[in-house]
């Protein structure tokens, strides 16, 4: 007796969802990346209007200047979705856990410069503020932006800022001893401090932009980008000669963090600013007055912690952002 067996091949009739295969311009397999974001957010059959701003639906793309054929072509070019994202930030906390707890067992933290120590605490702590602001910006943005496409990756950035300044606090706790005295000094230094005044000031005054593409620019073009290479490249290049390699440890997130996400922030500006003139003049504006803001608000904090160097280093941070605008296809 012989058994013969045979295969059977079933050819799918189509490869993905009908919304996609739309967007795609044929029926081809997508990533998941492009299911978990196309599409997600409603654009109609809504049951009420918000009663604080009757004139827009609960998602409207008129809560912007910014126009747009299609708002999800903001992709995210990391392609995160829920899955991926998650991935992601847990292999980066892992490797940030391991600084910490190699750091804190040989309480290396104690071999940092009694001065530059005192400089850390001046110039870094208080920017656990500065991050809240971001989170808040980020969560104003995922509340009233429209498209999954950009609502998605700032919901993540706003989780991120959160957790950056987590980090910020654990590095000041490992500094005081656990006391939380760093935190307080911190506070107070953010709401009197002299030099964190302009920051504190262009940090509150993003908070009630109403245009949340032009807070996009604003916090993660303008202010990351002016503050972000200070602190965590010019301000930690110069620590090293006061013993501070260990501080370098424990804000390696920080650096590796801005450099991912500039991507994601560069493709949007650039698809934005391409899609029209109208949208590329106003995000030019939109960046020329928040560039300025940022630089009369990061150079008291450089010229304290840098002394005479301060100014040579937001110029070259300046320099930086401004040629960043341009290959964007800003007018700088």
């Amino acid at each position: 007796m012989t058994l013969e067996i045979k295969t059977t091949s079933l050819k799918p009739r189509r490869h993905t969802f009908a919304n996609v295969a739309r967007r795609l311009g044929a029926d081809k397999p997508a990533s998941r990346y492009d299911e978990a974001m196309f599409d997600l957010q409603a654009t109609d059959i809504f049951h009420y209007r918000p009663t604080w701003e009757p004139q827009y639906e609960l998602f409207d793309a008129r809560r912007t200047a910014i126009k747009m054929a299609d708002f999800y072509a903001l992709r995210d070019p990391r392609q995160y979705y829920y899955g991926t994202y998650t991935i992601a930030r847990s292999r980066m906390m892992e490797s940030t856990e391991k600084n910490f707890s190699f750091v804190e067992k040989r309480s290396q933290m104690a071999s940092i410069d009694p001065a530059w120590a005192q400089k850390i605490q001046d110039y870094l702590i208080p920017l656990r503020h500065f991050e809240w602001g971001a989170n808040m910006n980020n969560s104003q943005i995922t509340d009233v932006g429209f498209g999954t496409a950009i609502t998605q990756a700032t919901m993540y950035a706003t989780m991120d800022r959160l957790g950056i300044a987590q980090l910020i606090s654990r590095v000041g706790l490992m500094m005081d001893g656990g006391s939380g005295e760093s935190l307080n000094e911190a506070k107070l230094a953010w709401l009197n401090g002299p030099m964190w005044q302009p920051m504190r000031h262009m940090v509150e005054d993003s908070l009630v932009v109403p245009d949340w593409f032009e807070l996009f620019v604003a916090q993660n073009l303008v202010f990351d980008a002016m503050v972000y290479p200070l602190v965590y490249s010019e301000f930690d290049s110069v620590g090293q000669a006061h013993g501070a390699a260990p501080l370098s440890m424990l804000c390696d997130f920080m650096a590796d963090w801005f450099d991912e996400t500039s991507r994601w922030v560069n493709a949007v500006i650039s698809t934005a600013a391409k899609e029209s003139e109208e949208n590329r003049v106003l995000l030019s504006g939109w960046y020329k007055s928040w560039a300025e803001r940022a630089v009369a608000a990061v150079t008291p904090i450089a010229k304290h912690v840098l002394e005479d160097e301060g100014e040579a280093a937001v110029e070259r941070a300046r320099l930086t952002l401004e040629n960043r605008a341009k290959v964007l296809s800003l007018t700088v």
